[in-house]
């Protein structure tokens, strides 16, 4: 079996040198790093991550805990994560708390006990416990994508990653009451989740913008799932008078919504406008194509990385949260020329 003595003689380099690039504990001249990657390839040298580990009590090794399985829109923020944790010399364990606070716990637990080096989650509506977990084991972890609000004095600080949703749901509203809505349903997330809180504030910001009156009769929660949206944009309907105008404040509960208007013989946008936050994949292949807010997902993966290798190495500095920017891509189901995308 190869040794990193034998890469160095390979590559003329010192074992030293083998090292930072093995471990990415130096920088190395791009020329050299070629050279002793092409030195493995051809030796088929293995680096044994698990002798280093006992070393340095550092396994080079992320948790990542996001309901990925159950919400498609986790499935790109993975990419992200994956993707700069690779480029790290990370590897990921990862694992689906499937929104439930319970399960959620019991995960995390699972991911610390195999010794990662830190976490990235995306904490479900109810986190007491796994706040209170990652606090009494002093874990390093970035909650992704929701926010906790840690203010408490009793509550540990975490670092967060999260892209901006009040000003583009406020966007949204606006844009419909632009084109002459006053009455702008909103099929809002699962109550307890910090975005559904922000995109509601949002709309409600953007209605007083408009100079429209708030009715909470026009605000259900279709629980950030199909269904749910299919049961609230139903209940949205049957309202006398019903909204001209809808608004799904995420991918999955826009499916329902466009379900539950094709079951009631519905057009977008001629029967109705309909905007989304978050755009998806097969957005532009519906007719109409979808007006939405896009999240910068694999951005907001990459950047929890980020973020996380800079708490290993500074355990002790404050703590931050980093929110992105989203895109309004304007499309038609708002009922207007298509535009492009504007930032």
């Amino acid at each position: 079996m190869p040794t990193m003595a034998d890469v160095a003689r390979s590559a003329g380099v010192s074992v030293a040198t083998v090292s930072h690039v093995l471990n990415g504990t130096r920088p190395v001249l791009p020329r050299t790093r070629q050279a002793v990657l092409d030195a493995i390839d051809e030796l088929g040298y293995t680096h044994n991550t698990l002798a280093r580990s006992l070393v340095t009590s550092r396994t080079r090794s992320v948790g990542l805990a996001v309901s990925a399985i159950s919400n498609p829109y986790f499935t790109e923020i993975l990419q992200g994560v994956e993707a700069a944790a690779l480029e790290e010399g990370y590897s990921l364990l990862i694992a689906d708390p499937h929104d439930d606070p319970a399960h959620e716990r019991k995960v995390v637990q699972l991911l610390h006990e195999r010794r990662v080096d830190g976490m990235i989650v995306a904490p479900s509506a109810d986190p007491r416990d796994l706040v209170a977990y990652l606090g009494r084991h002093t874990v390093p972890t970035v909650f992704l994508d929701r926010v906790i609000d840690d203010r408490k004095d009793t509550a540990p600080r975490f670092d967060q990653v999260c892209a901006d949703n009040t000003e583009p749901m406020t966007r949204l509203v606006t844009h419909l009451a632009g084109l002459g809505h006053r009455r702008i349903g909103l099929v809002a997330g699962l109550p307890g989740l910090s975005t559904t809180s922000e995109r509601i504030t949002g709309y409600r910001h953007g209605l007083a913008a408009a100079g429209l009156a708030h009715d909470e009769r026009l605000v259900v929660s279709g629980n950030s799932e199909s269904a749910g949206a299919e049961r609230a944009t139903a209940a949205l309907l049957a309202l006398t008078p019903a909204p001209t105008a809808l608004l799904t404040a995420n991918n999955a509960m826009t499916i329902g919504a466009l379900r539950a208007l094709r079951e009631r013989g519905l057009s977008v946008p001629e029967d109705i406008a309909l905007c989304c936050f978050d755009d998806f994949a097969w957005a532009d292949l519906f007719s109409p194509r979808l007006t939405a807010i896009a999240q910068p997902s694999r951005e907001i993966g990459a950047q929890a990385v980020r973020v996380l290798l800079d708490r290993l190495a500074a355990p002790a500095a404050p703590a931050r949260t980093v929110r992105l920017p989203c895109s309004f891509i304007h499309r038609t189901s708002c009922g207007c020329p298509e535009k492009g995308t504007d930032s």
